[in-house]
């Protein structure tokens, strides 16, 4: 068992039975209930059960982002009402990052704020967003327009769950893993090179890297109002692209079609959204070649991150057609101030510099890239 200390909770790296039982057992909770979407229902809550030896009861919704949403709280607090949960009640968010956000968030706000603990159960969610006390949900097609900052009484990674993840998933979650260094850690970016192929990765090697990156950020700057920014790195491109996309496209493939899917190729885009770190990617390379232009970071290490990117993503087809849409969802991004986009980038690998602005006619430039 690994353990990351942070200032108001433990990050356990590990078999996450036994601190998940000290904990309970040194709550004195009234009742106890795990939060779960229908995938994870039926993927994780069974290893989830076979490790606890307490009573709870399970609170089910719909799986995906585009539930990620006020209908979905609305049943959660609902559940959480019918089921007696008072103010010394335990959340479990067992699953993804929209678990994990959307849960902490209803945890946050029902009675005025009642314990809850994030177990993640993808490398996205293990990696980024089960750490640092950002919650929230999608509004009017923004992603995380509305939210708190509330900290859990503990966050337990488990690596077991990862062996239950699509290839689509994993490289959703690879996304975050490289972003970490490239703002931070030019030797780790090095390490990552050596890999490969995404499904073969022990990832219990990276985990605690990656999230001692993100714990050092959090822990100098807990509400974002400065180099917490630096996480956004990919990010002000990669959520209008990827909010475009479920709004425009509609629906992804489920995880049995993935599978069947060539781990190559996106298959029928049309009728398929990206996932979080999919569009994070595309957000990478043109976020690093808005770097090259304005910041100066070099031409090998431009040339350096695309190839790796492009080694792991596929294509995704956008057009100019898409750009108007796109520009306005990033318009509304909550990091924007005054009205002008706001971006983190790369002055070199291993080095964010934040509150960077863009015109909109360098950022078509950074698409058109991506689409080359």
């Amino acid at each position: 068992m690994f353990i990351l200390h942070l200032n108001e909770y433990d990050i356990s790296i590990g078999e996450m039975g036994q601190p998940l039982r000290a904990l309970i057992a040194g709550g004195n909770y009234t009742k106890i209930a795990v939060l779960v979407d229908n995938n994870i229902y039926r993927h994780c809550l069974p290893h989830f059960l076979q490790n606890i030896d307490f009573e709870l009861v399970v609170i089910e919704v719909p799986a995906g982002e585009m539930h990620k949403g006020l209908d979905t709280c609305r049943f959660i607090w609902s559940e959480m009402m019918r089921l007696g949960l008072d103010r010394r009640s335990l959340l479990i968010n067992l699953g993804g990052g929209v678990i994990g956000d959307m849960g902490g968030f209803c945890a946050a706000i029902y009675l005025r704020g009642i314990d809850f603990v994030q177990v993640p159960t993808t490398l996205l969610s293990q990696v980024d967003a089960s750490v640092g006390g950002k919650l929230g949900i999608d509004f009017n097609g923004v992603k995380n327009s509305i939210g708190v900052f509330q900290n859990p009484k503990a966050v337990l990674v488990d690596p077991v769950f990862l062996k239950t993840l699509p290839l689509s998933e994993i490289r959703s979650g690879f996304a975050e893993v490289f972003k970490h260094a490239l703002i931070a850690d030019a030797e780790q970016w090095h390490n990552l090179q050596k890999i490969n192929d995404l499904m073969t990765v022990d990832w219990a090697d990276y985990l605690a890297p990656s999230l001692s990156i993100k714990k050092h950020i959090v822990e100098e700057d807990p509400t974002e109002q400065g180099i917490r920014k630096a996480l956004n790195f990919g990010h002000t491109i990669g959520h209008a692209v990827e909010s475009y996309s479920i709004s425009d496209w509609g629906f992804r493939i489920s995880d049995s079609e993935a599978n069947q899917a060539p781990p190559d190729s996106y298959r029928d885009t049309n009728h398929q959204s990206l996932l979080h770190g999919e569009a994070v990617a595309i957000g990478i390379i043109c976020e690093t070649w808005l770097s090259h232009k304005t910041l100066g970071l070099s031409e090998a290490e431009l040339a350096g991150i695309v190839a790796f990117v492009r080694r792991f993503y596929p294509q995704y087809p956008l057009s100019e057609q898409d750009f108007p849409a796109i520009f306005d969802l990033m318009k509304k991004d909550k990091k924007n101030v005054g009205g002008r986009i706001n971006f983190t980038l790369l002055p070199r690998i291993g080095e964010a510099r934040i509150d960077q602005y863009c015109e909109v006619e360098m950022i078509e430039e950074s698409l058109r890239f991506y689409m080359q």
